[in-house]
């Protein structure tokens, strides 16, 4: 599996573009906005745009879900539907925090802990991992190690979670539960800020060592 991680927003969001290399099929991953420059990367590359996937329903994230599923007739996988509340206050997000006019969406598929999502041949596990919000997913590709973990952890620190229907706990312990037995080896892709592995954050990462 391949993938490259594009900037989005005033937020700089790591939106994720991943792709099969054998059928040349592709998901975005948290297409918070910029949806332009989304889109150019998936021409430059010659890439079939076939789904979007969601790791959580904060505005950085997702608030270009709907108008790209809708004027591109993309199927939405993802987050767990504890995060609908969310997602039905994409409006207000958006005008919270200055955003461009997000629409409201409905995933076609509310995903779950041990779910899997496929991305042309490629396959990744689905983690349900709450505490910065409560229907936050990670994705896992397995064969690849590779872990894209949206505001859950970041190199060196963890996600907020003074948001609505936040836990602190939760998070602590999703991720010593969830994200350490994926193994030390696993690089992943944080929300925000510079990709790290699960081994560097488990010994350094003063939030969770």
């Amino acid at each position: 599996m391949k993938f490259t991680v594009i900037p989005v927003t005033a937020f700089e969001q790591n939106c994720t573009l991943l792709w099969c290399e054998k059928s040349k099929k592709a998901a975005v991953v948290d297409p918070g906005g910029d949806l332009d420059q989304i889109l150019e990367v998936v021409e430059n590359q010659g890439l079939q745009l076939e789904k979007i996937l969601v790791t959580h329903a904060h505005i950085d994230h997702a608030g270009g879900v709907g108008e790209l599923a809708r004027t591109r007739g993309l199927i939405i996988e993802g987050p767990h539907e504890e995060d609908r509340f969310w997602i039905e206050a994409m409006p207000k997000q958006s005008e919270m925090f200055g955003f461009p006019a997000a629409e409201i969406f409905e995933p076609d598929r509310w995903l779950n802990q041990g779910d899997s999502v496929t991305v042309g041949e490629e396959q990744l596990d689905v983690l349900h991992c709450p505490g910065h919000t409560p229907g936050h997913v990670v994705f896992f590709h397995k064969s690849d190690r590779i872990a894209i973990v949206g505001d859950v952890l970041f190199k060196g620190s963890i996600g907020r979670t003074d948001f609505p229907r936040g836990d602190h706990q939760t998070l602590i312990n999703c991720i010593k539960q969830r994200l350490w037995p994926l193994g030390d080896d696993v690089e992943f892709i944080p929300g925000h800020g510079p990709l790290s592995t699960i081994g560097y954050e488990r010994q350094t990462n003063p939030f969770v060592r």
